[in-house]
C-alpha cells in the first residue's frame, strides 16, 4: 500500500507541473527544458558489500533501482544549487554458492541467530537452485547540493553533487527460485531478518545534462547491530548511473 501511495503522489506532482507548464509564458522557459520545477531520476546500479564468509553475494545479481523526485532550489545567482527530494529505493542482494538467510534456534528464541544457511536445508525436495537473494525496499528522502557549469542551461551543464539519504526500511523478504519434480517454482519469505529499519549515507554524482555517475556508501549497517548473519556488520557501496527527466 505505501508503494502505491507513492507512486500517486509522483503521478500527483508530476501531473500538477505539467498543468503549470502548459499555462507557463514563453518566457519564463528555461533553455534547452520544460519548465518544471523539480526533476524526476531513476537511478540504476550495483550492490557491493564488503566480501565476507557469512554474507557473500553476486556482483551482476545485487541491483539497485531508486525512483527520486527532486525539487529544484536556486541559490541566488550562484552556480549552486539544493535539492530536496523523496522516492523509493529498491534493493536486491544475489547470494552465491546456493545459501540463504535463516534462523539457527537456540534454547530459545532470544537465541536464535542469523546465518547463511543453505537452500537444501530450507527446501530438501529442490532439485536444482536457479537463484536465491534478499530483497530490501526503502522509501527514501535525499538531499544534495549541486554545482551547475550554466543552471540556465541543464541539458548542456557539467554538474557535481554532493549529498545524504535517509530511509525507512517498509519490506524485506528472501527469493528462491528453484527446480522440483521437473518444473520451475519461486518461494518468498517475508520477514524482517534482524535487518536495520532505518538507513543513512552519504551520495556523489558527476556527471553532464540528464546523465550522471553516481557512488552512495551506507554508513548505518545493513543488519542491525550485531545481529547480522553470525554477528557480522555490513555496509553497503553502490555504484550506478542516473538517468534524470526534465
Amino acid at each position: 500500500m505505501i508503494k502505491k501511495f507513492l507512486f500517486f503522489v509522483l503521478f500527483t506532482i508530476l501531473s500538477m507541473a505539467a498543468i503549470g507548464q502548459d499555462n507557463a509564458k514563453p518566457t519564463e522557459k528555461k533553455k534547452g527544458r520544460p519548465n518544471i520545477p523539480g526533476t524526476f531520476a531513476i537511478d540504476f546500479g550495483f550492490n557491493i558489500p564488503p566480501k565476507k564468509e557469512n554474507f557473500n553475494t553476486n556482483f551482476f545479481g545485487s541491483r539497485t533501482l531508486n525512483i527520486y523526485y527532486y525539487y529544484d532550489y536556486q541559490l541566488g545567482n550562484s552556480k549552486f544549487s539544493v535539492h530536496p527530494g523523496f522516492g523509493l529505493g529498491l534493493e536486491r542482494y544475489k547470494f552465491s554458492n546456493d545459501r540463504t538467510l535463516g534462523y539457527i534456534a537456540g534454547p530459545s528464541s532470544a537465541y536464535d541467530t542469523l546465518r547463511m544457511v543453505p537452500v537444501s536445508d530450507v527446501l530438501p525436495s529442490a532439485s536444482s537452485i536457479k537463484k536465491t537473494g534478499l530483497i530490501t525496499n526503502y522509501i527514501d528522502v535525499p538531499l544534495e547540493v549541486r554545482y551547475s557549469t550554466n543552471p540556465d542551461d541543464p541539458g548542456r551543464s557539467f554538474k557535481v553533487s554532493l549529498g545524504f539519504k535517509f530511509g525507512v526500511l517498509y519490506d524485506s523478504f528472501t527469493k528462491i527460485k528453484y527446480r522440483e519434480n521437473g518444473e520451475t517454482k519461486k518461494i518468498k519469505d517475508k520477514q524482517n531478518y534482524n535487518l536495520n529499519p532505518i538507513r543513512y549515507g552519504v551520495l556523489f554524482r558527476i556527471g553532464a545534462g540528464n546523465f550522471s555517475a553516481y557512488a552512495n556508501y551506507t554508513l548505518s549497517p545493513l543488519f542491525e547491530k550485531g545481529n547480522g548473519p553470525d554477528g557480522a556488520e555490513i555496509n553497503n557501496f553502490t555504484v550506478g548511473l542516473t538517468l534524470a527527466a526534465f
